[in-house]
């Protein structure tokens, strides 16, 4: 095992790092703004339908069809989109909505209901060092992702270690790496080899250092690869021996743009490994944000953070108000 940075910064291009005007831009915008630039195409998808349903006129049968497919096309799901329209329905009953456009300020409040629940702040402090591994399909975003959280927990005044245990792709090791080089941040890799051995070597320098949070990477992997799930419980096993009782998180990063496939995702990596919280990324580049509500009916995991562009500062704890409004307004 080594942690020796052996291309200059400049050879690799990381995800994280963006030319001057775009670094300027978001530095003057809000999160909360750049939350709404980020759901503009999700917003575009369902807001746009909207605005006509809302418009004005008699609650009907007819305004129910229309809004089940306005739902269901922005893909929050059959089991959501369901439950969304049942909760709508009472409410319309239980406070006399007559017109159309008191329809807004109701949907918006049920879709909270759902989402609320998923707001669950990740907590870092219940040890040291706390593990987390990350997990997902390949091109989720979990380099990204990784050098992100690095970054934001640095910004709290944690130490952070990270394991390249993805040690079948070298641009992923590389990638971490130069990140490393670049933020002060110890990195452990390995070239080839087990990335079991890597990941349990890094818990145990994170003791032996006393740093407070460690970052495990693994190999992206599809949840019909036996072999390779099963690699990966291997290395939830291996990083419990390190230190018992961890990991302490296990993150699953998800690729807002794959839609419903999402949720097939969370079930799948949840059966195998039993998932404590969820990043979903690439949400700035999909109109399929309404995935969301999906996987609150299917998974009511915690959904720890989201990501809505390529800033460093695009990765943020995860708000259900803050996520709706930017949803409708």
């Amino acid at each position: 095992m080594f942690n020796i940075f052996k291309k200059k910064p400049e050879e690799v291009a990381l995800p994280t790092v963006e030319t001057a005007p775009a670094v300027e831009v978001a530095q003057k915008l809000s999160f909360t703004q750049r939350l709404k630039q980020g759901l503009a195409k999700t917003r575009n998808q369902l807001g746009s339908q909207l605005n006509s349903l809302f418009g004005g006129g008699k609650i009907d049968a007819e305004t129910y069809e229309e809004l089940e497919t306005i739902l269901l096309t922005s893909d929050i799901g059959v089991t959501a989109t369901q439950k969304l329209l049942d909760h709508l329905k009472k409410r319309v009953n239980r406070e006399n909505l007559e017109d159309t456009s008191a329809l807004k300020t109701a949907l918006k409040a049920e879709l909270l209901a759902i989402l609320a629940p998923l707001e669950v702040p990740l907590q870092t402090n219940i040890h040291v060092p706390f593990v987390i591994m990350l997990t997902g399909v390949n091109g989720a975003g979990k380099t990204t992702t990784i050098g992100k959280l690095a970054k934001l927990f640095q910004s709290q005044g944690k130490s952070v270690l990270i394991a390249a245990g993805d040690t079948f792709r070298a641009a992923a090791r590389e990638q971490l790496q130069v990140w490393g080089a670049r933020n002060n941040v110890h990195v452990i890799a390995s070239e080839g080899g087990d990335p079991a051995a890597v990941i349990f070597d890094a818990v145990n320098s994170a003791i032996a250092k006393k740093i407070d949070i460690v970052i495990a990477d693994t190999a992206g992997r599809l949840p019909t690869q036996i072999n390779l799930m099963d690699e990966i419980k291997k290395v939830q096993r291996v990083i419990d021996k390190a230190c018992p009782g961890a990991p302490h998180e296990i993150l699953l990063v998800i690729d807002a743009n794959t839609g419903q496939n999402a949720v097939s995702q969370v079930k799948a990596f949840d059966d195998a490994l039993g998932v404590t919280g969820l990043v979903l990324t690439k949400l700035d580049g999909t109109a399929k944000g309404g995935v969301i509500a999906a996987i609150a009916e299917a998974r009511p995991i915690p959904i720890r953070f989201i990501g809505i562009g390529e800033a460093i500062d695009d990765l943020r704890p995860f708000s259900a108000a803050e996520f709706v409004d930017a949803l409708f307004d």
